[in-house]
């Protein structure tokens, strides 16, 4: 009679097989590389294995914060390095000699040219011209008794620049903090001078300018001569950059990676021993070193063992969709979203792991975050067990770390709890105490098992207090992400739907009241169903809400929206009348997708009438016709049938509330007639055969059909005088 959901095993499944290989691989590629993977210690802890021998001698690694400081120390023990460009001294001499005679040279070369200019006499009497010669041979013959005297000013000059060059001029000012003692290179060596032997760049330039003010010579010669001379001033102790990172570089190089060494055969650890922070140093060192040894053969199993590890991991939650998920598993899009989530989660996992920080990061792994993503998308038993899945896989990542994924499933699994039944985006943020309180129990846990100091608790209670604050921010924005990219359908979209603020149920309470009346009371009867045979019973109730929004487009032509008792397909034909009904369904599913309703709730649209017949206008084409000359399918409603439990309660609920509204004097036997008619002939016309639901379920439903309509439908006493307000004042007053 009712057939279980129909679906095409084959529909999708070369792109489910390339999703599953990709998400593997990609897991896999973020390993941790060169380490055997075999367990994960943590201080405080007891060594349950039997003892560990080394099978071969290994170098003890040194922690990272010890090589860290050692490094950090060996750096600042460098000092800066210094180039001695000793021949800069004797440039900047030649400079000042080589300038002031070609100043000299070009003042000769003046006058000269001068002095020609005179040899022309057509412009001037000879008595004129031979005057002005003289007075320009007496010019000449004084500058040039002034040249010595520039002489001297230059050789002064290149004087007190060779003066201060001798004590060493620095290439940085005395502004720029520096070591006390610096390296200077002369060819390739080094000699370590105080700083205090040398002059910085300003200080030479007012020692030059001092060594030129005590020469006496006039204010205007000193200023000219103090900025000629600093024009020359060139450092002779030049610093360099490239060679103090040498330097840096070798001394970090120089530090030794090791602190110690384990012999072949020698016990790194016995069974029972209480695990160490030197012997966690010895058992990572043997890691890596097991790592390092291996064979490309052995390189390969690694690999494969690695791939088929995550795969029997992920192949878990595979099964669950498929034996009790199946709209989600032959949903590709849906399954896409896992891969996203399980995705990004690792490669954060990955990102963590390749940062040495001397902090617990791993508390930054937002895996409550991604629990309630998939929880509130689909329902909490998907959200927990992919929760299990994410923090194997993750824990897997980490080295095989136990109390990391005991901590994440503890913390995500209230994560689930808290969005489980969430009436709207706002309580999202109410999970911010639940995840908290898991965290802080399993790391006050833990802590205490292993002996671990307060402070360092303490530090990861506020990494995870972090987490905790970052989870339900990151659930809210990526959720509205998920829910329009990949138009999924979650119960925080139903309850926004339900606002009778919605522009559509608003335009529906105002053209259509009738109808609107009666899709309120289907939302009631439908969600009551639902509940009783575990449909979604949010979603029975809000496609009951806009089941029939088409009907706004022209309410006058159902029957419920005539309030003047006037039926106009009492002037129409069958076909006609036909018409005007089936045009509903489409307008109806128009103005959804106008209205970008979910496809959810656009398939209650046509799916709640099925491929019914209309029986009254199919009776009346008999009556005019005759029964030989109709076809029966030119009156029914052009389909789907029902496909979930939610649409098919929505067809029974629609057809049974309407006859049970028409009952003139309802009373419980009537009413259950005539559900019991409503339901045997949906059944009868095989409108139920493409929805998922039992004998059961129609015997539940049938149960609660019953009693809400005989709620809603119930007598009522009547009181004094009601026949004649009933029969209005004016029959009164006659």
């Amino acid at each position: 009679m009712i057939s279980p959901l129909e679906i095409n095993p084959a529909k999708g499944l070369l792109t489910k097989f390339i999703l599953g290989f990709v998400t593997v691989l990609m897991i896999v590629l973020m390993f941790p590389k060169g380490e055997s993977i075999e367990f994960e210690v943590s201080e405080g802890a007891i060594w349950l294995y039997d003892d560990l021998i080394a099978p071969f001698s290994f170098p003890i690694k040194k922690s990272k914060e010890i090589y860290r400081t050692e490094v950090d120390e060996a750096k600042s023990n460098v000092f800066p390095v210094f180039k001695n460009e000793y021949d800069n001294q004797q440039k900047i001499i030649d400079s000042v000699k080589s300038y002031g005679e070609y100043l000299i040279q070009i003042i000769d070369k003046n006058l000269e040219s001068e002095s020609t200019s005179l040899t022309n006499p057509s412009i001037l009497s000879n008595a004129s011209y031979q005057k002005l010669k003289n007075l320009r041979m007496q010019e000449r013959n004084l500058i040039k008794t002034r040249n010595p005297q520039l002489t001297e000013l230059f050789s002064t000059a290149a004087t007190a620049l060779n003066e201060v060059s001798t004590k060493g001029v620095l290439s940085i000012d005395s502004g720029i903090p520096m070591r006390d003692s610096i390296a200077v290179r002369t060819g390739n060596f080094d000699r370590i001078e105080p700083l205090n032997n040398f002059l910085y760049f300003d200080q030479a330039e007012i020692e030059l300018k001092k060594k030129i003010e005590s020469l006496k010579y006039s204010k205007e010669i000193e200023k000219v001569l103090a900025e000629f001379s600093a024009h020359f001033l060139i450092p002779n102790i030049v610093y360099s950059d490239v060679l103090t990172k040498e330097e840096t570089m070798q001394a970090q190089e120089s530090v030794s990676k090791y602190t110690g060494i384990v012999n072949e055969n020698e016990r790194v650890i016995a069974k029972h021993d209480r695990i160490t922070k030197e012997t966690i140093l010895k058992i990572e060192s043997y890691k890596e070193a097991k790592g390092e040894l291996i064979s490309k053969t052995d390189l390969i199993l690694q690999e494969a063992g690695k791939y088929l590890h995550i795969a029997l991991i992920l192949s878990l939650l595979v099964t669950y969709l498929f034996l009790f998920r199946k709209k989600i598993f032959y949903n590709n899009r849906k399954l896409l979203i896992f891969v996203i989530i399980i995705l990004f989660v690792s490669f954060v996992t990955f990102l963590i792991n390749l940062m040495n920080v001397q902090a617990p990061l791993q508390f930054l792994i937002f895996i409550p975050a991604a629990a309630m993503i998939l929880t509130i998308m689909f329902d909490s038993r998907v959200g927990f067990y992919s929760t299990v899945i994410l923090t194997l896989i993750t824990g897997a990542l980490r080295g095989n770390d136990y109390t990391f994924m005991t901590m994440n499933m503890i913390a995500g699994g209230i994560a689930v709890y808290s969005v489980r039944d969430i009436k709207n985006r706002s309580q999202i943020f109410r999970s911010f105490l639940f995840i908290l309180l898991g965290y802080m129990l399993s790391i006050f846990a833990f802590g205490m098992e292993r002996f671990a100091p307060w402070d360092s608790l303490l530090i990861e209670a506020a990494f995870a207090a972090s987490n905790s604050l970052i989870s339900p921010v990151l659930t809210y924005g990526l959720l509205i992400f998920f829910e329009r990219l990949f138009k999924v359908t979650t119960d925080l979209t139903l309850l926004e739907l339900s606002n009778f603020d919605r522009p559509l149920l608003k335009e529906l309470a105002r053209k259509a009241p009738g109808t609107f009346n009666h899709s309120m009371t289907m939302g009631t009867i439908a969600e009551a169903a639902a509940e009783r045979i575990s449909a979604n019973a949010l979603l029975a109730r809000i496609g009951a809400y806009y089941h029939d929004i088409g009907k706004t487009i022209s309410p006058q032509n159902f029957v419920e929206n005539q309030l003047n008792n006037q039926n106009i397909h009492e002037n129409l034909t069958p076909e006609e009348s036909v018409s005007l009904i089936v045009q509903h369904v489409n307008e109806g599913i128009s103005i959804a997708k106008e209205n970008n309703l979910p496809q959810e709730i656009i398939d209650f649209i046509p799916m709640h009438h099925g491929r019914m017949v209309m029986s009254y206008f199919y009776d009346r084409a008999k009556k005019i016709y005759g029964d030989e000359k109709i076809n029966i399918n030119d009156y029914r409603y052009p389909g789907p049938k029902p496909r979930t439990k939610e649409t098919a309660i929505v067809m029974l609920a629609d057809g049974c509330e309407s006859a049970v509204r028409s009952i003139e004097d309802p009373n419980p036997e009537k009413v259950e007639n005539v559900i019991e008619n409503i339901f045997q002939s949906r059944i009868d016309d095989n409108q139920l055969d493409e929805a998922p639901v039992t004998f059961r379920d129609i015997t539940l439903m049938k149960e609660e059909f019953l009693k809400l309509l005989l709620g809603q439908h119930h007598k009522r006493i009547k009181y004094p005088r009601q026949e004649e307000a009933e029969r209005g004042i004016e029959e009164e007053n006659k």
